[in-house]
This record gives structure tokens, sequence and C-alpha cells, in this order.
């Protein structure tokens, strides 16, 4: 599964849900305002933009934001929200893609590093960030941390979520560190929508690691964004990365 064929016209449009899901305002704002109050009175640059879930209201907080993006169809949403002059996008992938100018802020939200499938790739990518940071900028990864203690020996699959209408599953090849998540949507009929995605999972450690090679420090981790403590039960983190100034 190519990346780029994953985020295609068909799962473009049927991407946002507004009030809903990663688009509820008890999800979105507490990220918006920790991002605006990184960027401070600088730009930030969003890899992976997509449709603009963050980009958006970021901008309307007063932080110009230029994007990332590698889906065509992603973008074209983003369009109908705002134009090009609003919120610039680059066309590529955002472990090498650059975007003009400098930014005190750069960014990738809701586990969206793990859609780069090697370790190189994920290394490239936190370089790409320091190239484009002013020195003192901050590179913010959102990630969920790998759920490898609910798999029992032998088995390679997990439920990760699972609700009317809905049942996530994980399946793992602890080898690689790639996981392929798949995504079931069903009413009362006998028929259900399957979407998948691949990733490659990181610890913590190896993204600090990462971050190092680099040139980057670790300035802070937190559960959320709301800033709880990152804790060994925490099923995610916000980890705030820093170049020396």
């Amino acid at each position: 599964m190519e990346q780029q064929d994953i985020w295609d016209a068909e799962t473009a449009e049927q991407y946002d849900t507004p009030g809903q899901g990663m688009f509820a305002d008890e999800v979105l704002r507490p990220a918006v305002d920790r991002l605006a109050a990184l960027a401070g009175t600088g730009a930030a640059l969003e890899f992976a933009i997509g449709t603009g879930r963050v980009a958006v209201p970021l901008t309307e907080r007063g932080v110009p934001v230029t994007g990332i993006e590698l889906s065509p169809p992603m973008v074209e949403v983003l369009r109908t929200k705002a134009e090009e002059a609003a919120i610039p996008v680059v066309m590529g992938d955002m472990a090498t893609t650059g975007a003009p100018g400098e930014y005190t802020l750069v960014y990738l939200v809701f586990n969206t590093i793990a859609n780069l499938l090697t370790q190189d790739e994920q290394v490239s990518c936190f370089r790409n960030a320091a190239r484009h940071l002013r020195p003192g900028g901050r590179f913010v990864v959102e990630l969920w941390v790998p759920e490898l203690r609910t798999l029992p020996p032998g088995r390679t699959a997990t439920v990760c979520r699972s609700e009317p209408g809905y049942i996530g599953l994980d399946t793992y090849d602890v080898v690689s560190q790639h996981v392929v998540s798949h995504h079931f949507r069903f009413d009362e009929s006998r028929q259900a929508r399957l979407f998948r995605t691949p990733h490659r999972y990181v610890w913590p450690a190896e993204l600090d690691l990462m971050a190092r090679l680099a040139g980057f420090e670790l300035e802070t981790r937190h559960a959320d964004w709301d800033g709880a403590p990152f804790t060994a039960d925490s099923p995610s983190h916000v980890s705030v990365y820093r170049l020396p100034a």
C-alpha cells in the first residue's frame, strides 16, 4: 500500500468529521492552543497538512501556516476552506520536500510520522524539520505508543478500538516494527467498509534518538495536548523537540 494510493479522492471526501472524533472541539482546541503558544510570533510549517484540520484554526489564531502534503485530493478539500494565499501548500513528501521561508515551529500530528515506513525516512523527516527552523525553533510530534503489551505470545493482532458501528484492528510485524490498522465500519446490513493504513511504529526512546541525529533536544513530553504527565500507561504522547538557540 502506497501512501499516495491510500489518501485518494474517496478518502479525502470522507476524512472530515466536523465536531466529531479528531475534529471535536475538546480534541482540536487544546492542540491548537498549544501549537499557537509554541509558534509565538513566528510562522509554522505543518508536515502532512491534509485537509487543514489543524492548520485552518491555527491560522485563524493569527499564526501564519504553510503546509507540505503528498495527496492532491486532500489539498483539494483544504482549498474549500482556505485559499493558497492564506495557507500555502507545497506538494511532496514530508521527509524530503522543502518549503520556502524560515519557521519557529514545525509540527506533525495525529501519528502521521508513522506513515513513513522505514527508519531512514523517519530520520530524514527530523532532518527536514531542522532545515526549516530558526535557531531555537521547535519540532512537535504527536504519536501513539505501540500497544505491544496487549499482544499475547503467538498472536499478531489486537483490537485497538470497538464501538457501535466500528471495530479497529491492528496487525503487527514485530520484526520490522510494522503495523497495519484495519478500520471496519458497518451498519445493520451484511455489508461493511474497510479502510487500511500501514505504519512503522516508533518507541519514544527511538524517536528521541532520531531527534538527536538531527540536532534536536527533547524539551517536553506529555501524554496529551493538555499537558497531562506522560507515564508508562500513556497510550500516546506529544513530544516537543528544540534546536539549540
